[in-house]
């Protein structure tokens, strides 16, 4: 049983920021970095740090292992999301499942016990190893009794999964002409790359942050800006219009949907899962779809 106001297998307090409840390994002696090398073991100082191979989950396999669960209160998790989903059906995933942020918006179904459950990522588990994942309170209470406090589960990347409304566009707090930073939400599916290019010029590739946000440094200008988004599954789209504005979620109509899935009529849509906007919202940009064919899904790499 976790005492009360703890996580499962986490004596810290569940009101630490989760950033700073990262296990932290201290590795002492150089008997046991040489060990380490030998075994070709990678080494991280800082709890959670990406593994060297890391991926998020994707494809059709089946992962078996066990989930605990806590609550994120009001927190976006390490996805920096504005909040958690209405719904507050989300997970956090191991570093080398997180894999420095590239699961981050994408959905899991998790089956346990008692039935299955539809995730969404949002936050990195500084405790989980490549076999657990910790679970938001609602959603571990569809799959198990909370009294187990951890329960054997498995689980599987949701591909293309159905979402209320298109991308959206978040740019960071300190984002301008000469920086940008673009967190893009609702997309569902891994996301594989962001360009961007401002009203002139070409795009530039945008590198991912551990936070979850797409920066270019030397920025492109003071926008409006026209984004480039591809998942892991080479489904792209393009939103323009999008305002240099920061800390506000700018919508688009647009969505990495592959053209084997249905559309669902808006009477079968499901509850919005993407993240709780901000209680400013900008106008939507305009967007189009440039391209929704791709290659067949990438698993995570054999290590």
């Amino acid at each position: 049983m976790t005492a009360p106001g703890t996580e499962p297998g986490n004596d810290t307090p569940a009101s630490t920021p989760r950033s700073s409840r990262r296990v932290r390994h201290w590795l002492a002696g150089a008997g046991v970095a040489t060990l380490a090398a030998v075994l070709g073991i990678t080494l991280a100082v800082r709890g959670g740090a990406t593994p060297a191979c890391a991926a998020p989950p994707s494809g059709n396999t089946v992962h078996k292992g066990k989930a605990s669960f806590y609550d994120a209160g009001r927190s976006g998790g390490n996805c920096s999301f504005p909040g958690p989903p209405a719904d507050r059906l989300y997970v956090a995933l191991g570093a080398s499942q997180y894999a420095g942020s590239a699961a981050c918006g994408s959905f899991l179904e998790v089956t346990g016990p008692k039935g299955k459950v539809r995730v969404m990522v949002m936050d990195q588990c500084g405790g989980c190893g490549t076999s657990k994942i910790d679970l938001s309170t609602e959603a571990f209470s569809k799959i198990a009794d909370r009294s187990q406090g951890i329960a054997s589960v498995t689980y599987r990347a949701v591909v293309n999964p159905p979402l209320d409304g298109g991308l959206t566009f978040r740019l960071k707090g300190g984002a301008s002409r000469y920086w940008f930073a673009v967190q893009v939400g609702n997309h569902g599916n891994p996301l594989r790359s962001v360009e961007a290019k401002g009203t002139s010029g070409g795009f530039r590739k945008a590198a991912r942050q551990s936070d979850n946000y797409w920066t270019i440094d030397g920025g492109i200008g003071p926008g409006p800006f026209t984004i480039r988004v591809t998942d892991g599954y080479g489904h792209q789209a393009t939103a323009t219009g999008v305002k240099l504005v920061t800390k506000q979620v700018q919508r688009s109509s647009v969505s990495l949907v592959s053209p084997a899935t249905p559309s669902s009529s808006p009477s079968a849509s499901p509850p919005a899962v993407s993240p709780t906007p901000t209680p400013t919202e900008s106008a939507a940009p305009t967007a189009t779809v440039e391209a929704l064919a791709g290659p067949a899904p990438l698993d995570a790499p054999h290590c």
